[in-house]
């Protein structure tokens, strides 16, 4: 076989992984968010100014942001599932550390605390736990994409062939939820009445990156003869082609998706060609406009913590609903296929990104708890309370103080489309140059984090020049 073949053969014919098995990765970026957030209020503590370098804030964030998913989804993945019970311990030790100190300070009881904590009010405005779900459903795509052609990615995160419930699926799906969340039907910007084809043409004006980006990935890979997975989309469409142009049942369909005539040749029509992609765009229109539902519930007034806790609890009644549907549509209908889009697919899909969304609401929740232990304390990218009239100026001084803080998410969220094609140039050009499926364990995570930290780097130095 030539290396393009192996390669292709390399991630074809697999099946996926357990939703635990998800459930458990998806635990452990709300976990470094949290275990990031401690220690820069620790460090406040100890100092008591926040963490204005830009090279340590940097590497504080690369070490703690995206480091500890390299290791999990590559050499540390065997025991995945010990993973968040380690992270979970060191963030309570440190908790417990800014803790003993307000104690011996002789402060407000834990129980005063509790109450404050209930009352306070939060800044209306803003929701920094979406801004963060995108930017990690970016950075965990970006890892995932050149991971994947490294043997120390399990098979089993990659996407599945046919059926099954792999990382790499997931991450399709909540890339849709993760950009309805901030469409413009969610923020409501007013409009005026248009006609008809002036709207279609500005709607088309507006994609346009993506349809040049997916044109441009089609001709590279082509004219390179760059391996390629066909069965994802098709022959000549890609996931930037889904993006743009944004459910079936157990019809003949199905087996057209899944099969199609007896081998794939674009003579047979392009529709049989890109059979996956272009069929496959109805699930996933019905994700985006479940989550533009969701995006409007989120963005319904709500000003202090005790109005989010409810809101928390909403989204777990809805976790188990979407749950007890999607055991309901495996057993009763089909399993999970992302190539068909069906509602097995769109079911999972939601369900996982509201959990993972329910994770960071609550990290940011713990952020906020701690902070009222430790009076002037910030974290990028985290609720700041809203102080009464008598405390504003020096909440104003504060602000500009978490204004000049550098964050690594703030930097991603400013260029999240170039961060993504960056990842997917570098990742070309590695495949390229390097023999990937027969690289040793140090190599792989030297090559990752290098890869990772040049993204990281060029984010960061755009965001600092605004």
């Amino acid at each position: 076989m030539s290396q393009k073949e192996l390669k292709e053969a390399f991630i074809s014919n697999l099946n996926g992984t357990s939703l635990l098995e998800i459930s458990a990765g998806l635990s452990l970026p709300p976990l470094c968010l949290l275990c990031r957030g401690l220690l820069l209020i620790l460090y406040y503590l100890h100092h008591g100014k926040p963490l204005s370098s830009r090279k340590y804030s940097l590497l504080l964030d690369f070490l703690l942001l995206v480091s500890p998913l390299l290791f999990s989804c590559t050499v540390l993945s065997p025991v995945l599932f010990l993973i968040p019970f380690i992270l979970t311990a060191f963030c309570a030790g440190i908790f417990s550390k800014i803790y003993s100190w307000r104690k011996r300070e002789g402060r407000a009881s834990f129980g005063q605390i509790v109450k404050e904590f209930q009352q306070a009010r939060l800044d209306p405005g803003c929701i920094p736990a979406i801004t963060v779900f995108r930017v990690y459903v970016n950075v965990l795509t970006s890892i995932s994409i050149l991971a994947v052609d490294f043997p120390q990615y399990p098979r089993r995160y990659a996407k599945a062939e046919t059926y099954g419930t792999g990382v790499m699926d997931l991450g399709v799906g909540a890339f849709i939820f993760g950009n309805a969340l901030v469409c413009p039907e969610v923020r409501q910007r007013p409009h005026t009445a248009q006609p008809k084809f002036s709207s279609l043409g500005r709607q088309v004006f507006s994609v346009w990156p993506l349809i040049s980006l997916g044109v441009g990935r089609l001709l590279s890979v082509k004219s390179i003869e760059y391996h390629e997975h066909t069965s994802e989309y098709g022959v000549h469409w890609n996931f930037f082609f889904t993006l743009a142009l944004l459910l079936l049942s157990t019809t003949s369909l199905k087996t057209f998706i899944l099969h199609g005539s007896d081998g794939r040749d674009s003579r047979l029509g392009f529709l049989d060609a890109n059979r996956e992609g272009l069929l496959s765009l109805f699930g996933y229109l019905a994700i985006y406009l479940a989550s533009v539902q969701v995006g409007l519930w989120l963005l319904q007034p709500r000003s202090s913590v005790r109005s989010w806790l409810g809101a928390l609890r909403g989204l777990a009644l809805a976790l188990v609903a979407l749950w007890v549907l999607l055991q309901l549509c495996q057993a009763c209908t089909e399993p999970v296929s992302r190539r068909m889009a069906n509602l097995s697919f769109c079911t999972w899909v939601l369900a996982h990104c509201l959990l993972l969304l329910a994770f960071f609401l609550l990290t940011d929740l713990a952020l906020v708890f701690t902070k009222l232990l430790v009076k002037g304390a910030s974290v990028p990218c985290c609720w700041e309370l809203v102080q009464p009239p008598e405390g504003r100026e020096k909440h104003g001084v504060e602000a500009r103080h978490r204004l000049s803080q550098p964050c690594l998410i703030s930097a991603i969220n400013k260029n999240q489309l170039l961060f993504f094609l960056l990842a997917n140039v570098m990742t070309g050009a590695v495949n390229i140059l390097i023999d990937t499926i027969h690289s040793r364990a140090a190599f792989t995570l030297c090559i990752l984090h290098l890869y990772m930290f040049l993204n990281c780097l060029i984010m960061y130095i755009l965001h600092g020049r605004n």
